[in-house]
């Protein structure tokens, strides 16, 4: 069985014990979260259904994602820009997909 959610403007492909990194999502460590209405969820991987059900996620860790750098160049100007971004991220485990 799997299913697939959308959460923080992207879609996830979940299984059961599947952990997943996320956008950050409000809560703390050990609730869970009810996604009441995934996009599919099926109960057989040859057979593709759209059925309704929901999907119960635990929070793992609430932590920040590696640093990426943006640089920007001008050349034969001198102009050097280096700024650096981590984007807060939260860990979550599929606890159960309920049909």
């Amino acid at each position: 069985m799997f299913a697939v959610i959308g959460t923080g403007g992207k879609q996830y492909v979940v299984k059961q014990n599947t952990i997943i990194k996320t956008e950050k999502i409000l809560g703390n460590v050990g609730d869970i979260i009810k996604i009441k209405e995934p996009l599919m969820i099926s109960d057989d991987a040859n057979k593709l259904s759209f059925k309704k059900g929901s999907v119960n996620l635990c929070i793992l860790e609430q932590k920040k994602d590696k640093k990426i750098y943006v640089f920007k160049k001008k050349r034969r100007k001198n102009y050097r820009r280096k700024h650096g971004h981590r984007q807060f991220v939260t860990i979550l485990k599929v606890a159960d997909i309920n049909l």
